[in-house]
């Protein structure tokens, strides 16, 4: 299948590594110019270099981006623009705040958790949406958490803010529908990655657990059986945003192997 991805003006923020850097390898697979952002310029050449070694795709750019702060989202913005002339496709990633019960965590926490994990959202969202009106047409993900249907304990902070991004998106289907603009929140499981061996750790060290015994209780809960693979979830994320999809949008998708009961 033609994903009709070719040549497509594509930014992925926090792709140095994980869901974002997997999801980035995707769309340079498909024939898409990519720009990637992270907060570390050396991270992110080494992963600019890689996408491009293994797909053989040159257009694949790298700007640091901090993004929670407003001109460094402009900024990365007009870059894909100068590289591009347009911006096609959003993918909004950040990572994880920081485990925690309610009790655990205070203003400071709440504050930062909220910069970096909705208003960046926002303010990202904010900039590309005049460059997708004026040709009539984008594609917008954000990436949140299997939190966005059944509260993850230990979690407080995230369990928060990833409930507002499908608020977010949820409304904003609404909005950006007559520019045909379509935008969807894609929760990730337990895909193998940095950050869920990190959440892993924390749960071994909270329980007194080995840490293998606490994987193997989560794999125990999946379904399939086994974590995902990061490029598993960006399957989902390109196909949401190709070709393909022309109808589906303000919904909230699940790439969990089934681990998530909750309808």
């Amino acid at each position: 299948m033609d994903l009709e991805l070719q040549g497509k003006s594509v930014i992925v923020t926090a792709a140095s590594k994980g869901l974002g850097k997997a999801t980035a390898k995707k769309f340079a697979a498909e024939g898409a110019h990519v720009l990637i952002s992270s907060r570390s310029e050396e991270e992110l050449k080494k992963t600019r270099d890689e996408i491009r070694s293994e797909t053989g795709n040159d257009h694949v750019e790298n700007t640091v981006c901090d993004i929670t702060d407003i001109q460094s989202i402009k900024d990365l913005v007009s870059k894909a623009v100068e590289l591009n002339g347009k911006v096609d496709v959003l993918i909004n990633n950040a990572g994880g705040p920081p485990a925690g019960m309610f009790d655990d965590v205070n203003d400071d926490d709440w504050y930062q958790a909220f910069e970096l994990n909705l208003l960046s959202f926002v303010r990202t969202i904010r900039e590309v949406l005049p460059h997708m009106r004026k040709q009539n047409r984008g594609h917008i993900i954000n990436l949140a958490s299997s939190s966005i249907k059944q509260p993850i304990e230990n979690l407080i902070l995230s369990n928060t803010f990833r409930a507002g991004i499908v608020g977010l998106s949820k409304s904003l289907s609404q909005e950006l529908a007559p520019d045909n603009i379509l935008i969807n929140t894609i929760g990730p499981g337990r895909i193998g990655t940095d950050r869920v061996a990190h959440l892993d750790k924390v749960n071994a060290e909270k329980t007194g657990k080995p840490y293998e015994e606490v994987k193997a209780e989560a794999e125990k809960s999946i379904p399939i059986g086994r974590y995902g693979q990061p490029e598993e979830f960006a399957n989902m994320v390109v196909y949401l945003c190709s070709g393909a999809n022309s109808y589906v949008t303000g919904q909230a998708l699940l790439v969990d192997g089934g681990m998530v009961k909750a309808l």
